[in-house]
């Protein structure tokens, strides 16, 4: 067995856990890999996945970063939700609730989300939050509009049809059943590129089928209704943005709008033959970027605030 494929296989263990209360009371679960006074990473996954969904990069990170990762509301170990219910506002609002439990005031990382997690950066980007704790971002293969008739997943012409049939997809109400060489091949024609490895593929089906199915359907119906440009233009930190060439879910058209819209722009990563799954598919390159991010944006930053602090320190004592 490959290092790579154990990596990509055998969960991290956490070196501590917590729950954070959103706005409306929820209970969203995180996990804190790495030491406390590292450089800070949030990861934020996607829609019918869970904190297992960045596993390579919480194993590569974690010699030397504190990376914090949360299940989406309603995902993963993150019951179903409160009053706020599903919307982007919700997504916000737990975000910001993350952040506030595990970032001491003024701490920054770098934020990192996929799909559904880059929508709920861009939900959250005006959040007094967001600005505070967000150092720089990272956006992997995500969408801020037209979901449903940018998407690509069935095979028909774009048009009316294939929006109907897209949106009613994105609401189906029916279970996605035991994983199977046959959802597996569905699954990897919708999300993954075409030379995807089949543990990586297995992997993917083995969290998408975990996923509730009311978690699934509801946040199906947000999806497909979304409108996050604004949100976009509110993004006023450092922010990259990565792509799969073949992402069928959110094709490039959505990174590339994204990319020509942010206010600080650091450039399209666009990943020759990669599906929707970027962080899976292609995990040394949502890594490197991530750890560019950090090095750039929050290192030297983290390192003259533990200085700053050992002074203070020094002079009351």
């Amino acid at each position: 067995m490959s290092r790579l494929l154990h990596r990509d296989t055998v969960p991290p263990v956490p070196a501590a856990e917590l729950t954070a209360r959103s706005a409306d009371g929820s209970r969203i679960h995180v996990e804190l890999h790495g030491p406390e006074d590292a450089p800070a990473v949030v990861l934020a996954h996607g829609w019918t996945c869970n904190t297992r969904f960045w596993d390579a990069q919480i194993h590569d990170l974690a010699a030397d970063h504190r990376v914090i990762a949360y299940d989406q509301r309603g995902h993963g170990l993150t019951p179903e939700p409160g009053p706020g219910g599903y919307s982007t506002n919700a997504l916000a609002d737990d975000l910001e609730a993350v952040l506030a439990a595990t970032l001491a005031p003024g701490r920054r990382a770098v934020l990192a989300g996929h799909s559904m997690g880059g929508m709920t950066v861009m939900a959250a980007a005006a959040r007094p939050g967001l600005r505070e704790h967000a150092a720089a971002v990272l956006l992997c293969s995500t969408g801020s509009t037209r979901l449903a008739a940018e998407a690509r997943v069935l095979p028909l012409r774009a048009g009316a049809l294939r929006t109907r049939i897209t949106t009613a997809v994105l609401g189906a109400k029916a279970p996605l059943g035991p994983v199977n060489p046959v959802s597996r091949k569905i699954l990897k024609y919708a999300t993954m590129g075409a030379g995807s490895a089949p543990d990586r593929v297995d992997a993917c089906a083995r969290i998408v089928h975990s996923c509730p199915r009311r978690a699934r359907v509801e946040w199906g119906h947000v999806l497909a209704e979304l409108d996050l440009a604004a949100g976009v233009r509110e993004l006023r930190v450092p922010t990259a943005v990565i792509a799969g060439t073949d992402d069928r879910l959110t094709p490039p058209v959505h990174a590339r709008a994204i990319a020509a819209a942010l206010p600080v722009g650091l450039g399209l990563t666009e990943l020759a033959g990669m599906g929707h799954m970027t962080p899976v598919e292609a995990p040394e390159a949502v890594t490197a970027k991530i750890r560019e991010l950090v090095t750039r944006y929050v290192a030297t930053g983290t390192a003259a605030e533990r200085k700053a602090a050992t002074a203070e320190k020094e002079d009351v004592a």
